[in-house]
């Protein structure tokens, strides 16, 4: 027994990826990377990180972390309202002066949109918990989202990056008024830019001066540089057939070969699952590693309890509960920029109250356990349907805590 874990239990989690997602061809290989008190218990590799060229994929493998960077970008506006700088209930107009008449969507289409006031102003606390009224234009849902594709908004070769962004963005109606909804979005590219006005630096620059370097997270970046391109792993996609159909290529990528235009810190990092455990790290240990303080402990505790209006979970607030999450979003609330675990019985799985993580769209996932003092950093490079997405994510969750065994 290591740290707890039943090693038979934990002998179980290969095999059964193997079975169930390799061979079936829902994967082409994974990596998954498990901490408790101090150390790492188990770091598993299986299968390809590119099926043409056969090569496997290793435990330095980069991957594109996607919304896994969200949480790096709110730890970026903590460390900068711990100074002073920012506020939780700033009015994002405050950075950004275009975001100050904002309208919500009342009736219309594209190009006709009809309109009413905000109401109150949206705060930094609502692109943070994402109750800011924006959207995402691949939810496929309103006309809103469809401008926001037309626009091209958040994409990383948008000319004039995150300040044509927000150019754009204040042209544009709100889904709903600040506060009332739950609706997961841009809204941490917003935050990434205002962190770049709050600072004086780029994103990219804050993340390097402040997060990644004293970090020691040496692979970890916007692009990747071409003497780390071979670890790169190559990202597929499911086509209407179900089958792994290319999304980007690793070695020779369009995506990740170059800086990008727009520096997205709601979904632009690629790197390694060891340096996400160093940064997960550093929030279990309540804001520091390697004698070297991030956030304070009471700024962790805050990032990671529910922020959303009166205590309510995800699934109570938001319009397509079942998106991006094993359980439907019941039982989660929303922190400030993770989701956090608030019901067990309502969640259906097993867990621990307080638990904080989120997700990224190739099907990366990560969760910070502070009660059994526990990481977990799944890596694969697969865009798919969510049904299957959450299948394995449960699956994992259970398989992990099915071999703890002491707690």
């Amino acid at each position: 027994m290591r740290q707890g874990f039943s090693a038979a239990r934990l002998a179980r989690i290969a095999p059964f990826l193997n079975r169930n997602y390799l061979d079936t061809g829902v994967l082409p290989g994974a990596q998954l990377l498990l901490w408790r008190r101090g150390e790492t218990v188990l770091n598993e590799v299986v299968g390809l990180r590119d099926r043409v060229r056969g090569t496997a994929m290793e435990q330095d493998t980069i991957h594109r972390i996607y919304s896994m960077t969200k949480p790096m970008t709110s730890v970026a506006a903590l460390m900068l309202l711990e100074e002073g700088a920012i506020a939780l209930d700033d009015p994002v107009a405050k950075f950004i002066p275009a975001f100050a008449d904002l309208k919500v969507y009342a009736g219309g289409g594209p190009g006709h949109f009809i309109t009413n006031d905000a109401g109150r102003a949206m705060k930094v606390l609502d692109l943070m918990r994402h109750t800011s009224g924006l959207t995402y234009g691949f939810l496929y849902r309103t006309g809103i989202d469809a401008e926001y594709r037309r626009l091209r908004l958040a994409e990383p070769d948008l000319e004039g990056g995150l300040p044509e962004m927000m150019r754009l963005l204040a042209t544009l109606p709100l889904e709903f008024p600040p506060g009332e909804a739950f609706n997961y979005s841009v809204a941490t590219d917003v935050l990434g830019h205002v962190v770049e006005l709050a600072s004086g630096m780029t994103l990219r620059q804050f993340f390097h001066k402040r997060l990644l370097g004293p970090l020691g997270m040496s692979d970890t970046d916007f692009f990747v540089a071409e003497d780390r391109r071979a670890r790169l792993a190559t990202c597929y996609w499911s086509n209407k057939d179900d089958r792994l159909a290319l999304w980007d290529d690793g070695v020779k990528t369009k995506l990740y070969g170059a800086p990008p235009a727009l520096e997205s810190g709601g979904g632009g990092l690629a790197g390694t699952a060891s340096d996400y455990l160093r940064f997960a790290r550093m929030l279990l240990n309540q804001g520091e590693l390697d004698g070297v303080r991030y956030l304070s402990p009471k700024t962790v505790q805050l990032m990671t309890m529910n922020h959303l209006p009166s205590g309510a979970e995800i699934a109570d607030m938001m319009p397509a509960s079942d998106l991006f999450n094993e359980t439907g979003y019941r039982g989660v609330g929303f922190g400030l920029g993770v989701a956090v675990m608030q019901n067990l019985s309502h969640a259906a799985l097993p867990g621990s109250i307080g638990e904080y993580g989120w997700g990224g769209l190739a099907g990366t996932f990560f969760f910070v356990d502070p009660r059994e003092e526990m990481i977990l950093i799944f890596m694969t490079q697969v865009i798919d349907n969510q049904v299957r997405r959450m299948r394995l994510r449960r699956d994992l969750r259970t398989l992990v805590y099915s071999a703890l065994e002491e707690v």
